[in-house]
């Protein structure tokens, strides 16, 4: 099975239905292409798949076997964040995989173009990156090459797992030359480096890799060399990183060398949804700082379980305003001066004395009111009792003087609270169960762009207030609303809305979020949707019942919502500063 002497060029038709038009990417493997497909009139992309030099005929066979049987396990993967592999051509005695066509950057772009991540941004890619492996893995396969140049954040705002070609079918006989190595080697897990057979473990590793380098800049174990690369996997250990911030435990849980230590998949993405939503994770080293600062505090669940019990935040104990540092007088450390353990326990002590002393002279005013009232206000005899102090005798005629039936003050009860309950805190995550329509217009609620917000808390019972918000400030939204979280249930909630606005006889683009009001306000990320109208609901009808239009400038008309219009429009510059340059159009990437 000889290999073609050129490389194709455009204009060729690939088993007489894909028309190549021009390259989007070349690799190690071979080259990508935008083509055609004449038959269904769509554009997709084509891999052509070209053996590395020095292979014999035999070798290159069975490496071309491989690729074709572990493309066709690819197609198996059904997920939005999934690349989808539409068909597995042969020509010229090689495979040709028809993918689709993914409009956009890769992740590997964006960290070249803008540098490192923020925590919150490389959380929220590596979240839906992990929903696109748990795909995958329920399906038998394993990618096995997770890194930011096989991660592609699309157009449409999707973030998609590219490049399975290289991915294993488990259950299937494996066909690999001796001493190859599959994948790029600093996002090789340690027992792939030591030729162990892999399992979906090694994919959660490559993923930490990645995430590694989204908020580090560099991989972890990278060397001169490949082999000195391999060698650093297995044997060094994880350095520091300095600014992963709230994403530290993630990393250094799925960084693990012995693979059944690694975090698990749902564990994983649990604590990716927290700090990928502006949440904290027990020992993440405090918060972030900048834009993305976190607005709640999310912590870790015992034992690594979904439905465990959410331990309480412990409460912030105030230093005592009276209680100076240690000066070096009356101490019990060495110098004279008292340890910082110490002053706190003495703070303790000496509060605990001003509380018995309050508690003595209310005893007292009591008995002394109460000998009072027995024998009479004119006799002589009365005096305080004489196991109270004079300050407290003082007192006690002082509140006598003001008012014999007059209450003490809440300040000498010896059971007021130091501080009060700190308000819940909750954390969100949206996703987008539909996020484009095409049709007729206004849209059914059945096939229009429908949205789920979970939103956890750290307590119950708990009320949380919430909305749903588009930038445009137009949304079939209810305004505020407010769910309650019982004492003894869940603390988590599944919030769901269906978005009802239009433009008519035009594609209408927006983005929603949930925003919560409390003490402390967050909002999720804002999530992108289209309504393209292709006929009805056109200019100069009459919009459907409960419909809300409005003049847009120059007379355009504006977006049209079957629900409630909010008082006045939002502005994204202001509720949105951390626009994605990874959304911009015009570009176009596919697997390499």
């Amino acid at each position: 099975m000889g290999e073609p002497g050129g490389e194709s060029a455009p204009g060729r038709v690939i088993a007489g239905r894909y028309l190549l038009l021009d390259q989007l990417g070349r690799g190690g493997m071979g080259v990508v292409w935008r083509a055609r497909d004449e038959v269904l009139g769509r554009e997709v992309a084509v891999k052509e798949v070209r053996a590395p030099a020095g292979l014999d005929h035999a070798a290159i066979g069975r490496m071309y076997r491989r690729l074709e049987r572990e493309a066709w396990a690819a197609a198996r993967v059904s997920h939005r964040g999934v690349v989808t592999v539409y068909d597995v051509a042969t020509e010229d005695g090689r495979p040709w995989i028809v993918m689709e066509l993914v409009r956009g950057l890769s992740l590997a772009d964006v960290l070249e173009a803008d540098g490192p991540l923020t925590p919150q941004r490389a959380a929220h890619f590596g979240e839906q990156v992990l929903a696109a492996l748990r795909s995958a893995h329920e399906a038998g396969v394993l990618h096995r090459d997770v890194k930011p140049a096989n991660v592609l954040i699309a157009n449409d705002g999707r973030v998609v797992l590219s490049d399975f070609g290289i991915a294993s079918l488990e259950g299937s006989s494996a066909i690999t030359m001796t001493g190859e190595v599959v994948g790029s080697p600093e996002y090789l897990a340690p027992e792939r480096a030591l030729g162990r057979e892999p399992g979906p473990e090694s994919d959660l590793w490559s993923l930490g890799v990645m995430l590694y380098a989204a908020v580090e800049g560099v991989t972890p174990f990278r060397h001169d060399t490949p082999l000195s690369t391999l060698r650093a996997v297995v044997d060094d250990e994880l350095p520091p990183p300095h600014r992963a911030g709230p994403l530290t435990p993630v990393l250094e849980g799925l960084l693990r060398k012995d693979p059944a230590e690694r975090l698990s998949a749902t564990e994983a993405a649990r604590m990716l949804r927290i700090v990928g939503t502006g949440g904290l994770l027990r020992g993440s080293g405090g918060a972030v700082s900048g834009p993305d600062s976190p607005t709640a505090t999310a912590h870790h669940r015992d034992g690594g379980r979904e439905d465990g019990p959410t331990p309480p935040m412990p409460m912030p104990v105030p230093p005592p305003s009276a209680a100076p540092a240690a000066t070096g007088t009356g101490g019990t450390g060495p110098g004279g001066g008292a340890p910082a353990r110490g002053g706190a326990a003495g703070a303790v002590l000496a509060a605990g004395i001003v509380i018995l002393l309050l508690a003595i002279v209310f005893l007292g005013w009591l008995l002394l009111k109460d000998r009072e009232e027995s024998g009479g206000t004119g006799g002589t005899g009365t005096t305080a009792p004489a196991t109270a102090s004079s300050a407290a005798s003082e007192s006690a005629s002082a509140s006598r003087s003001r008012s014999p039936s007059a209450s003490p003050s809440p300040s000498a009860s010896p059971s007021a609270s130091p501080s009060a309950t700190p308000a819940p805190r909750f954390a969100v995550a949206v996703r987008a169960v539909r996020d484009d329509y095409r049709g007729t217009c206004p849209p059914p609620e059945d096939r229009a762009p429908a949205f789920t917000a979970t939103v956890e808390t750290d307590r119950a019972p708990a009320v949380l207030e919430y909305r749903w918000a588009t930038r445009s400030g137009v949304t079939s939204g209810s305004g505020w609303q407010s769910v309650m979280y019982e004492e003894g249930g869940s603390r988590s909630r599944q919030l769901d809305h269906t978005e009802l606005t239009y433009y008519p006889s035009a594609t209408f683009t927006d983005a929603i979020r949930l925003e919560l009001r409390g003490a402390e306000p967050s909002a999720s990320e804002w999530v992108e949707f289209s309504v393209t109208c292709e006929d009805g609901g056109g200019e100069g009808e009459t919009p459907p019942a409960g419909a809300s239009p409005s003049p847009g400038a120059s007379g355009t008309a504006a977006p049209v919502t079957a629900g409630p219009v909010p008082a006045g429009p939002q502005s994204p510059q202001a509720t949105d500063p951390g626009t994605a340059p990874e959304a911009a159009a015009g570009q176009e990437t596919a697997a390499s």
